[in-house]
């Protein structure tokens, strides 16, 4: 399909920089040639395309949204224009509407590789893990040197419990690609294998050519901290960890002292906020387990969902993106409008989200959210999900702030990156887990992972009867559940209770730095 139909022969240079920019992501140079080539035709398809592109670039997704469907209206069987709606739809956290777009891409194109690709990040976002596989392996069978797709297979697999084909694609990612950050991190976060000295060496040049990315290298720099740890080489393990945090602190700043803000506005806009109205028992379906990231809240959910009534549906995204939805709607921060919200907007807002999580309560009647940030909004679960019970997961602070450290988290993890912001970052946390536990004591419960470690048996009778659950031997046998576990702990929650997670003691005193930030005792020996 020739897309440049119908447009002047002097606009067309200018739409093809404009198209050439936006695929860099540099808007301004787009938004200018687009301008020159939208002079006489703002309305043909292809500038309403790019024009959709460089508003969703620019963070407003609803304009974006409609331009495009505009365009689409134009070109109703045109693959890419539905992928590029879906796309946007996808970005402004429209999970749903973004996949039946992309499948309309593919049905109507499907050698379309960056559609079958599209589809698969939206079908993980939506936890349809199972059918984002078979999109990335369109897309390897379509483009077998497609480094992000194989990636995000071997993703999949990993997540799975397929740890033999993830290794498999992650080693075939590499051979492609020896500088693939996503492929030696990968292999590093399956936590039962090891690499070995051609591995460290192929990290060490790979961390040296000029023509590795900044991503890779802040990838690589994780993975090869992991192998000198495994190795016992410590201090050279904090360096690397160091190196690779550099990288993350250029390209994605932290503001803690804005953090801390927002999370003290938090708690205290839902301190006199109304509450849903009606029923007290809506959300009682539901359990959020919530706790910072590398605290064993993928072992409390892979105890809990080894209960017959109840389904662990993962680090679902519906609590925050209805939260977010409602935050454009009233062109404010959830701060800023939970004191307005009444009874009926909470009773609306609870109904929707039950309405979004349906599909996790078709085969058992209870089901688990786990999207560890939720912390941050305990508030509005009991506003609108008065029945709902939390689990808040606490764990040693020194030891989760060198988790944290030591894991390559997302660019919205960027709290991980510094001891002093992982400190500020934990006492943020303390303070709304703390405030939240002490005003709901019946709905929210604090579960100390060494606790359970030390004393499982009690602490999972403890926890069942905290959500409302009859004891269930199944619950002693978690590591038996073969079900899918998305995140950094999937390796660990398909092995028996473990004892031996703590990693500080081996660090010693190069730890100091980060006791001092947590007020904690310097490091008198083991």
């Amino acid at each position: 399909m020739n897309r440049l139909h119908g447009l002047e022969a002097a606009a067309i240079p200018h739409l093809m920089s404009a198209a050439e920019a936006l695929e860099y992501g540099r808007a301004d140079e787009a938004e200018k040639q687009l301008a020159h080539a939208a002079a006489h035709q703002p309305n043909h398809p292809e500038v309403q395309r790019l024009r959709a592109g460089i508003l969703g670039l620019r963070g407003q997704p609803v304009q974006a949204i409609d331009i495009m469907r505009q365009a689409l209206a134009q070109r109703p069987q045109d693959a890419l224009y539905h992928n590029t709606l879906g796309t946007l739809l996808g970005n402004a956290g429209m999970y749903d509407a973004a996949v039946q777009s992309l499948l309309q891409s593919c049905r109507l194109q499907p050698s379309l590789d960056i559609a079958w690709f599209n589809l698969g990040i939206m079908l993980t976002k939506s936890v349809r893990n199972d059918e984002a596989i078979e999109a990335f392996r369109r897309v390897v069978a379509l483009q077998p040197r497609h480094v992000p797709a194989r990636a995000m297979l071997a993703d999949m697999l990993r997540t799975q419990g397929k740890t033999a084909e993830a290794t498999t694609e992650y080693r075939a990612l590499l051979a492609i690609q020896p500088a693939s950050g996503a492929a030696w991190w990968g292999l590093a976060d399956i936590k039962n294998q090891r690499f070995d000295e051609n591995d460290i060496a192929q990290m060490r040049a790979a961390l040296q050519r000029a023509d590795t990315s900044e991503n890779d290298r802040n990838a690589i720099g994780f993975a090869l901290a992991r192998a000198l740890d495994d190795q016992g080489l410590y201090a050279d393990a904090l360096a690397a960890l160091e190196q690779a945090h550099a990288i993350g602190r250029r390209q994605y700043p932290w503001d803690a002292a804005a953090f801390s803000a927002n999370v003290r506005a938090g708690v205290q806009a839902f301190a006199s906020s109304a509450t849903s109205e009606g029923d007290t028992q809506r959300g009682h379906e539901v359990i959020f387990v919530v706790s910072p990231p590398r605290s064993g809240s993928t072992l409390v959910e892979q105890i809990l969902a080894s209960h017959p009534q109840v389904e662990g549906a993962g680090e679902l995204p519906d609590l925050p993106g209805l939260l977010f939805e409602e935050s454009r709607r009233r062109g404010k921060h959830v701060p800023q409008w939970a004191n307005e919200a009444t009874p009926a907007d909470w009773q609306r807002l609870g109904e929707a989200y039950l309405e979004r999580t349906a599909r996790w309560r078709t085969q058992r009647e209870r089901f688990i959210d786990k999207l560890p940030s939720n912390w941050m909004l305990i508030g509005a679960i009991r506003a609108m999900l008065p029945g709902a019970r939390v689990v808040v997961v606490r764990r040693d602070p020194l030891e989760t702030c060198f988790a944290c450290y030591r894991q390559r988290l997302d660019h919205l993890n960027g709290y991980a990156r510094s001891f002093d912001d992982l400190a500020a970052f934990w006492r943020d946390f303390d303070y709304s887990a703390r405030h939240w536990g002490e005003r709901y004591p019946t709905h929210v419960r604090e579960q100390n992972y060494e606790a359970l470690a030390s004393d499982t048996e009690t602490q999972i009778r403890a926890l069942l009867e905290f959500v409302g659950l009859p004891f269930d031997e199944a619950c002693l046998r978690f590591h038996e559940n073969t079900r899918e576990v998305r995140s950094p702990s999937a390796t660990q929650v398909r092995e028996p209770m473990r004892q031996d997670t703590a990693r500080t003691d081996n660090y010693g005193s190069l730890l100091d730095p980060l006791r001092l930030a947590l007020d904690l005792p310097a490091w008198r020996g083991a």
